[in-house]
């Protein structure tokens, strides 16, 4: 059933339904610059991977702070992952699923969701999670929808896609060996969309 329910998602973010959201999103992002310029400032980060990446508006930003060739994307969307790579060239931008990520144990310093984890499925969620937490070597990072009890929202007509609860919350429950440095709250006059962030270290 969880698998049925992952493939059911990575199908509607990769088709028709996705390639809306892209068009929708495209020219948002537009004040993320300070966030990610202080992280880079106060942490010792020179790669980093993000997990559904969409058309690159934290990888941009980003770019300006750590080498290009050390940051990679990926998505299950091909038209975000194409304009990735015409604006970003440097960027790796990658076609994969947040299930099972085609990287090694512990390979980049950061590796974070913006707004993504919201459109997991429950039964599949700490698999994600795991395998974000899997492939960083020290950072984990989750800017993600807040709700203090888990609860599901219906998006644009349809159900079984957007889910908030305290992500942060359960990153420290599943893995134990995360370390919470920091937390805050991402509004929308800033280029985000009203999210919550937690940032982990796993020493």
């Amino acid at each position: 059933m969880a698998d049925e329910q992952a493939l059911r998602t990575e199908e509607v973010w990769a088709g028709t339904f996705g390639n809306e959201y892209v068009d929708r999103n495209r020219e948002l992002g537009v004040g993320r610059e300070r966030f990610w310029a202080d992280l880079v400032r106060q942490h010792p980060i020179s790669s980093a991977l993000e997990v559904g990446c969409n058309v690159g508006l934290n990888l941009r930003p980003l770019s300006d702070q750590v080498d290009a060739t050390r940051l990679y994307g990926v998505d299950v969307n091909e038209k975000a992952l194409r304009e990735i790579r015409s604006a970003l060239p440097n960027v790796n931008a990658v076609h994969s699923s947040g299930r099972e990520l085609p990287f090694r144990d512990r390979m980049f310093d950061l590796v974070f969701t913006v707004t993504v984890l919201i459109h997991i499925p429950p039964p599949v969620l700490p698999l994600v999670m795991s395998e974000v937490v899997r492939c960083s070597r020290r950072y984990v990072l989750s800017a993600e929808y807040f709700s203090q009890e888990p609860e599901e929202i219906e998006y644009r007509g349809h159900e079984g896609l957007l889910f908030k609860r305290d992500f942060g919350g359960y990153y420290s429950e599943l893995f134990p060996e995360l370390r919470l440095l920091d937390r805050g709250f991402l509004g929308q006059d800033d280029g985000w969309d009203d999210c919550t962030w937690w940032l982990f270290d796993r020493e």
